[in-house]
């Protein structure tokens, strides 16, 4: 069930943009914790995540990297997932953001491992009746069948993706900033015609041509979600995630990357994940994930007209 301590039911969390009185149809933007990482396959400590950024979230202000103002948001912590087992706490999490989409409010989910976004993308597919489209930023493709006979693992996210009826294929999903591929996505790569821009790709041919070729796969989609991993971004700017991978995305590709694809597709839903702070005593992820969360809002409040 979803539970608020006092940070979520601080009005100055989010920046000072909490409207803890709030009901979800009286906001602009939702925004939830799960603390879960039994998904993982290596190091484990995202579950810390998503408490790390509300609270430091305080000492953040609401402007954007341009200098313009979401003070206008109106946002409401709804607490996290926590406190049941994985399959009921993934069911009640499905239904959660099912009613969030039908009722066309938009959400951020903050993880958590990867594995958590499997009951979110679950929850899109149950309340729409359209195909829709998932951008995955992340330095894996996340499509083993299973990781040490896990099928919701961590790294399970898009295979499960793929089974869900409104997923009409590989080309619904689109991959950036790939540079790690397991020997079960590997053959499946080789079967399958996977949209993947790797991370030397975004070095290679620009990430300003990255993001055009995303827009242009996805323009098909009314809808999409998008799930970035922290450790798409080279492990010298997010240390703390539990399987960095060398030679990543750069912050102002990220950046780059972004404003493109939140300006030219209607994003409904995002989340942010893989953030363990514990692993980094910086806490350059969780300084990322704050920021990137801010920027993402910031593109919502422009198309709200809300942003000054």
């Amino acid at each position: 069930m979803l539970k608020k301590d006092q940070f979520a039911l601080d009005k100055e969390a989010w920046c000072n943009l909490n409207q803890p009185d709030c009901s979800e149809e009286d906001v602009d933007i939702v925004i939830f914790g799960i603390p879960y990482d039994k998904g993982v396959s290596y190091r484990g400590g995202a579950a810390e995540g998503p408490d790390c950024l509300r609270q430091n979230a305080f000492t953040s202000t609401p402007y954007t990297e341009k200098l313009q103002s979401i003070e206008e948001l109106k946002v409401l912590d709804a607490g996290n997932f926590c406190d049941a087992e994985r399959d009921e706490m993934f069911a009640e999490i499905e239904d959660y953001v099912a009613d969030l989409v039908r009722k066309g409010i938009k959400f951020s989910m903050v993880g958590g491992d990867h594995s958590v976004t499997i009951p979110v993308e679950r929850g899109v597919n149950k309340a729409l009746d359209e195909e829709f489209g998932i951008i995955h930023i992340d330095a894996h493709f996340d499509l083993c069948d299973a990781l040490y006979g896990d099928k919701l693992s961590h790294g399970s996210t898009e295979r499960r993706a793929l089974e869900m009826n409104n997923i009409g294929g590989p080309e619904n999903l689109y991959f950036i900033g790939i540079r790690s591929i397991e020997p079960d996505e590997f053959a499946f790569k080789a079967k399958n015609d996977i949209q993947v821009k790797t991370a030397y790709d975004c070095f290679r041919d620009s990430i300003e041509f990255v993001a055009a070729d995303c827009v242009a796969a996805m323009s098909k989609y009314d809808k999409v979600y998008l799930t970035f991993d922290i450790d798409a971004l080279d492990p010298g700017y997010a240390a703390g995630t539990g399987t960095p991978q060398f030679g990543g995305l750069t912050p102002r590709m990220c950046l780059t990357l972004l404003e493109t694809l939140f300006r030219s597709l209607n994003i409904i839903g995002f989340d942010i994940v893989e953030v363990a702070p514990a692993l980094d005593p910086s806490l350059t992820a969780m300084f990322a994930a704050r920021k990137l969360l801010t920027e993402m809002w910031g593109y919502w409040a422009e198309q709200m007209g809300k942003l000054k």
